[in-house]
């Protein structure tokens, strides 16, 4: 039972700081997006740039890491995939 505890409390903190992490991303840069569109990137501004392409790649990025720790931790707790 003990380890049924830190496998969700491993769980619970891994989900909670990615979906912290999801939301500085999604709405910080859409709300600083003036202050970064001065910046260029590729001949486009950086606010443009972030918000066609950029974001969707931390999104995947957030999605694999998530995926590649819960496996980790699945593992490392003996938890089979039902």
């Amino acid at each position: 039972m003990p380890e049924t505890n830190a496998y969700w409390r491993k769980t619970r903190w891994l989900t909670i700081s990615l979906f912290v992490l999801w939301l500085l991303v999604t709405f910080v840069m859409n709300w600083y997006a003036r202050e970064i569109n001065e910046i260029s990137f590729l001949g486009f501004p950086l606010g443009f740039y972030m918000g066609a392409q950029g974001i969707l790649f931390i999104y995947l990025a957030i999605i694999w890491f998530y995926n590649r720790r819960m496996r980790t931790l699945d593992a490392e707790y003996g938890i089979k995939n039902e």
